[in-house]
């Protein structure tokens, strides 16, 4: 009996970013050039088979520099730092390499000149969020210049209580859905039209690309796959865009979690990868589908992208 027919569809673009590209970069350059271990402060980005890949080679992901031996190579993720973090690592005599994206470093800027001209800022992001700890973590506490507050969604909005008097200005994570953002950008100019926000969008091209590319595969498939890991802020709100839209989704870190019976009765499929998501692991995907169904592929057209950052001096 001959295999069941799948239409597969892949997103374009999808996965690695240049911000990602250039993290990983600089955490295998620090490796060759210093030897293992190197020391990175967090995940060097949210992807679980790259974390497994760089723990192999000798890396050592830590959420305390203190667990960090002294005169060591400590790399900071590619989501930024605080500065009160910046200044432990000197405290503790470590040698840091800063593997921020150069887009998060960029809202850490506008943070800091917004803060010196005595701004209250409004940062839109997901509490916990390492970009947003690093983020919000540019202004010290009881700073005596600015203050900046969080919200998640328009009902955060509602509940803020900011004296009319101040400067007002916000800024956004940079991996937010680009409707949802929006929705909340709009809520807070009708709360305080005097607010001031970026020349540009916070969120980055590669988040904004992602999305736009995942909603031409919406109405057209049977089911999406987004390889992204549970902790990745940008796979999730492509699992989102495709969930809003009562299309089945799935989020898939890797292999091990694939189950054959999500394909039933399933015709046409697409896969997208999150900005930190490798390619293998779409690869390794398509590879199991054929072991079951007969696959046609498809790669929908979608922006290009060519963008590289410098790396730092390792």
């Amino acid at each position: 009996m001959p295999k069941e027919i799948i239409n597969i569809s892949l997103a374009n673009p999808r996965g690695f970013c240049a911000g990602v590209e250039r993290a990983i970069l600089i955490v295998e350059k620090t490796l060759e050039k210093y030897g293992a271990p190197v020391y990175v402060h967090h995940e060097v980005v949210h992807n679980k088979f790259i974390i497994k890949e760089l723990n192999k080679k000798g890396v050592i992901f830590v959420d305390d520099l203190k667990e960090i031996p002294k005169l060591s190579h400590v790399i900071f993720s590619a989501h930024g730092v605080s500065k009160s973090v910046k200044k432990q690592s000197e405290d503790l005599n470590l040698i840091s390499i800063d593997a921020t994206c150069p887009l998060v470093t960029k809202v850490h800027r506008e943070v800091n000149k917004l803060s010196d001209d005595e701004y209250t800022i409004i940062m839109i992001g997901h509490k916990g969020h390492p970009e947003v700890d690093g983020t919000m973590g540019q202004i010290e506490k009881n700073s005596p210049k600015s203050k900046i507050y969080l919200v998640e969604n328009i009902n955060d909005v509602n509940k803020l209580k900011i004296p009319e008097k101040n400067k007002l200005s916000y800024v956004s994570q940079t991996t937010l859905s680009i409707d949802d953002t929006k929705k909340i950008i709009d809520a807070l100019k009708e709360k305080y039209p005097s607010i001031i926000g970026p020349k540009s969008d916070d969120i980055c091209y590669a988040t904004q690309n992602r999305q736009e590319a995942v909603k031409k595969m919406l109405n057209k498939h049977d089911l999406i796959f987004v390889i992204g890991s549970k902790n990745s802020s940008n796979s999730n709100r492509l699992l989102e865009i495709v969930k809003d839209k009562k299309i089945d989704a799935i989020l898939l870190d890797d292999m091990s979690q694939f189950q054959t019976k999500w394909l039933n009765n399933k015709k046409n499929i697409g896969i997208t990868a999150g900005a930190s998501a490798p390619e293998i692991i779409v690869k390794k995907l398509i590879k199991e589908i054929k072991k079951n169904k007969s696959v046609s592929i498809s790669e929908i057209e979608g922006i290009k992208e060519n963008i590289i950052f410098k790396l730092p001096k390792i």
